[in-house]
């Protein structure tokens, strides 16, 4: 079976979602009128990843400019589902094809950096939320738990994703080796060169196709009084891209591209999928479960249970 897929390497319109909306479901159209029958978005698309941003945080301190930069992302976010997951379905509907984007999810007062799954009728299929935000993510973002760790059975294959740094945490990759990932979708806010070698390995090890999708964002795309500590040049790019697709072998079949928006799309021969695994299963055949085992907690936690 051939599988046409595509990556969309395009920046939000940070902390404009009716923007960023339109913009996802234009992309989404333009995947579908090229044939793709899935796209990856990057990581936070809806509605932007707070690059260079600090939220006034020091430890101890907090202060009212920063909770305010915290407020207005906040209000920036989605509730999954809600309206702006009907309209993305609605996209994924009118291009059919799977769609896979990163968003910041609010729940109750916290924020979810996650990734969500539409089919080609529409449906909204699934969510990962981000186990392990990096670093300074965790002054704006909360931790996922194993409720959230899909790899979604479809037609074209397995589809799971693995956000950003999560794919440096071993165990996470192996729980998605386990459940038979084929297309496994890495949406990520890492633009720097290291980031291709790291899911050629990531295709090798898995056996898997890699979809990899990053921002390209100008510091000019944010608001003008959006704190950066990277830079205040409007023209400078706090994003660069890189976004890139690699056969189960490591090949890279497209990308990686940088500094420009862009489609990147490879049709993808399923069949290398077995091809693949001939010498190298590393949750089946070259596994030693006598030697090393995994155990994954996928029981939602939940700080207040409430029972009749």
């Amino acid at each position: 079976m051939k599988v046409k897929a595509g990556v969309a390497q395009v920046g939000a319109v940070p902390f404009d979602m009716e923007a960023s909306l339109a913009k996802a479901e234009a992309w989404i159209a333009k995947a579908g009128a090229a044939g793709c029958a899935v796209v990856v978005f990057p990581e936070a698309f809806l509605c932007g990843y707070p690059k260079g941003s600090d939220f006034d945080i020091s430890i101890g301190v907090r202060t009212a400019r920063g909770r305010e930069e915290f407020r207005r992302y906040f209000d920036a976010a989605i509730t999954v589902p809600g309206p702006q997951t009907e309209r993305l379905g609605q996209a994924a509907a009118q291009a059919g094809t799977y769609v896979v984007i990163g968003v910041m999810e609010r729940d109750l007062g916290t924020m979810y950096c996650t990734a969500l799954f539409f089919g080609p009728d529409g449906a909204l299929l699934g969510k990962h939320r981000k186990l392990m935000p990096t670093a300074a993510e965790r002054l704006a973002w909360g931790f996922g738990d194993g409720s959230t760790l899909p790899v979604l059975e479809t037609p074209i294959g397995k589809i799971g994703a693995v956000i950003c740094w999560e794919n440096y945490m071993p165990m996470l990759r192996m729980a998605m080796y386990a459940k038979g990932i084929s297309l496994y979708c890495a949406p990520t806010a890492d633009d720097r060169e290291t980031w291709l070698p790291t899911m050629r390995h990531i295709a090798l090890e898995g056996r898997c196709f890699v979809l990899t999708s990053c921002q390209v964002v100008r510091r000019a795309d944010f608001p003008q009084d959006y704190r950066c500590a990277v830079t205040d040049d409007p023209q400078a790019l706090l994003m660069h891209g890189g976004s890139a697709i690699i056969d189960p072998l490591g090949r890279v079949l497209a990308g990686p591209v940088f500094d420009e928006e862009t489609l990147l799309t490879a049709e993808l021969d399923m069949d290398e999928l077995a091809r693949a695994k001939f010498d190298f299963d590393v949750a089946g055949h070259y596994a030693r479960p006598d030697v090393f085992t995994l155990a994954v907690n996928e029981a939602p936690q939940k700080a207040v249970r409430i029972t009749a």
